[in-house]
């Protein structure tokens, strides 16, 4: 077993690790800060496949852009922990089911070029971002610009939901600051002139 096999085990046994402290962790921070730990190990496991432009777009997509919106949400976002563990046990079922059917399928597809000796081996490109880029803009256009899409809504709704309106925070209206005047901050009473003197009396 050469480095390179033993780097590919090491991260792979970290990116599962990571994996399931994602779906285990009872803190969702502590779960959105293994789930970055696995985008780093996936990363990883890219570089040892030279595939250096879809590790880096891992790494400042997902770490860089993405988990940072979620880590903000969560956190920033009251969450009612209870209320969400209360049904984990009674949707346990139907998510092993779906769980083990994409795992399966996913299994099927890994395994083919294994199961058909015919199958060809892929040619090397000699800069696999160019052919990575033509095929994305090419054939993979129209999913592409979807997965956009569903990006840009997921952004705006993480938006909305930091700026709800909550009972128990302050915020400030800029705009209200902006319009304010010195005749609405400033007040001016007019005392009688005789009130000073009945003091100063009653006071001596």
């Amino acid at each position: 077993m050469n480095a390179m096999t033993g780097f590919f085990y090491v991260f792979a046994a970290i990116l599962v690790f990571a994996a399931v402290r994602v779906i285990t962790a009872k803190n969702p921070v502590h779960a959105a800060l293994f789930l970055v730990l696995a985008f780093f190990s996936a990363s990883a496991l890219w570089m040892l496949l030279e595939a250096e432009f879809l590790a880096i777009s891992l790494v400042l997509v997902y770490v860089g852009a993405v988990m940072v919106l979620f880590l903000f949400v969560v956190m920033m976002v009251d969450l009612n922990l209870d209320k969400i563990r209360a049904g984990f046990w009674k949707n346990l079922p139907v998510a092993t089911i779906v769980g083990s059917l994409i795992a399966f399928q996913m299994s099927v597809i890994l395994m083919r070029g294994f199961w058909d000796p015919n199958a060809e081996a892929p040619k090397q490109a000699a800069n696999n971002t160019g052919a990575l880029g033509k095929l994305l803009y090419t054939e993979y256009l129209y999913p592409f610009e979807v997965a956009a899409l569903i990006l840009l809504v997921a952004m705006v709704a993480a938006i909305a939901l930091t700026l709800r309106k909550r009972k128990d925070t302050k915020s400030q209206n800029p705009s209200e600051q902006v319009r304010v005047k010195a005749a609405d901050r400033v007040k001016l009473v007019s005392m009688p002139a005789d009130l000073d003197r009945k003091q100063t009396k009653s006071g001596q």
